[in-house]
C-alpha cells in the first residue's frame, strides 16, 4: 500500500504545482482514510485496497489540479495540512 500511496502522490504532484510532496502525501492519505471510512459507514462490505485506489485516483484525476484551495474552506483538513 506504501508504493501505491506514493505513486498517487507523485500523480497528485503532476497536477498540482501548489503543494509541496509532504502534503501532496498527506493528501492521498486522507482521501484514501475518507473513502474507507465513509464506504464502511454505509454499511457496504469491504471490496479491498484494489477499490479504495481506483476511488482515490479518480478523485486525484478529477480534483487534484484544484485540491489545494479546498483547505480555505474546510478547517478540518486545514488543521492536518498546514503543520
Amino acid at each position: 500500500m506504501e508504493a501505491t500511496i506514493k505513486e498517487l502522490s507523485e500523480r497528485l504532484l503532476e497536477l498540482n504545482d501548489q503543494i509541496t510532496p509532504e502534503k501532496a502525501y498527506t493528501w492521498v492519505e486522507l482521501l484514501w482514510s475518507d473513502f474507507e471510512a465513509t464506504y464502511a459507514r454505509a454499511g457496504y462490505k469491504y471490496k479491498g485496497s484494489e477499490m479504495t485506489e481506483k476511488m482515490t485516483r479518480q478523485w486525484i484525476e478529477s480534483y487534484g489540479a484544484t485540491l489545494h484551495e479546498f483547505v480555505a474552506r474546510n478547517p478540518k483538513y486545514a488543521d492536518l495540512l498546514n503543520k
